[in-house]
């Protein structure tokens, strides 16, 4: 595991989705069955109360599985989903309906994400009309309050424009707005400010980590950026291959990484000074099948620090500092 968060929201146990491949022609003609897509390989992260935990790693990793799953759009193949003690993977439809009110996701494109014939002030009402059963007046209310906290202000020159009406910013949002509308406890940010201006997504997560502190709401931050990752997240949880490899405080992980796919990506981060001088680590960037059909640690192809265990064995997550977990043999004592 990787430590028990103070007043725990979310806990994900032993969580795999995998997906079936259709194959190739040859492979269906001559009986051959392609291996199925391991996106999410077995993941435990607890998350506490008003805790933001950073989840980084290249495209393809896991990444936005992982967060789908988190939050019911995808169910897992495998595994658990804790909200509080709630076991909501166990939860048919009707109920599961009634606790969707606890967890919200924001997506990366507020142009995709938003129905553009929708205006401003029904998309953010619609998750309260859903789910309150309350007087007109106070859904408006409710509604002008929210956009108020998202810096839409003045909020009434906001209701009824439709999202071609706005810019990038203005759009995620009202993205946020619709999300935490019903004060939820735990929202998954799936690379909310990859597609905004530096400054407009500086503000953007200002907001967040302002209305955490407001709401008490977890944020599960999936990013690419190891700089946004350390600045919003209290933890930082790296991701590779559909596992985490390494987890802990973001001062810890960013100064010093543990897990050698960690510290690949932090190498690549630009430097401003250019007197500073920083090791750079290279890599292969794509994963051969070869590496998918191998046995042991998933990183041992692209690893500086390779060993035989590495190839017979997985390493698993283990507690090298406290509160800072890794997965790899160079750490751990290799198994019997």
């Amino acid at each position: 595991m990787n430590g028990k968060p103070e007043n725990q929201i979310i806990r994900v146990v032993g969580v795999r989705k995998h997906f079936a491949t259709s194959g190739s022609l040859l492979g269906s003609i001559f009986g051959r069955r392609s291996k199925p897509i391991k996106a999410v390989d077995g993941v435990d992260l607890e998350i506490g109360r008003a805790e933001v935990v950073s989840l980084v790693g290249e495209s393809g990793s896991g990444k936005t599985t992982l967060g789908e799953i988190a939050t019911m759009l995808l169910p897992p193949s495998q595994g658990k989903i804790f909200l509080r003690d709630v076991d909501i993977t166990r939860l048919k439809s009707r109920k599961l309906r009634r606790v969707r009110r606890h967890f919200q996701i924001i997506f990366q494109d507020p142009f995709e994400s938003l129905n553009p014939r929708m205006t401003v002030y029904r998309t953010v009402a619609e998750p309260v009309w859903v789910n309150e059963k309350l007087p007109r007046s106070e859904v408006y209310s409710r509604v002008i309050t929210m956009l108020n906290d998202v810096g839409l202000t003045p909020p009434e020159i906001y209701l009824y424009r439709l999202p071609a009406e706005l810019s990038g910013g203005q759009r995620q949002r009202v993205a946020i707005a619709r999300a935490l509308i019903l004060k939820p406890d735990f929202v998954v940010a799936d690379e909310p400010v990859s597609m905004l201006d530096v400054s407009v997504a500086a503000g953007i997560l200002n907001l967040m980590l302002d209305l955490r502190a407001k709401l008490g709401t977890a944020f599960l931050f999936i990013t690419h950026d190891l700089n946004v990752a350390g600045y919003v997240g209290d933890r930082i949880a790296t991701m590779y291959r559909g596992l985490i490899v390494e987890i802990g405080y973001s001062v810890d992980v960013i100064s010093t990484p543990l897990h050698p796919y960690t510290q690949l990506l932090i190498s690549a981060i630009p430097v401003v000074n250019t007197t500073a001088k920083r090791a750079r680590l290279e890599a292969t960037i794509q994963v051969t099948e070869k590496e998918q059909e191998a046995t042991g640690c998933k990183y041992q192809f692209r690893c500086p620090w390779v060993m035989d265990v590495c190839k017979k064995s997985e390493p698993v997550l283990t507690e090298v500092r406290t509160g800072h977990f890794a997965s790899c043999f160079k750490y751990t004592p290799p198994p019997n």
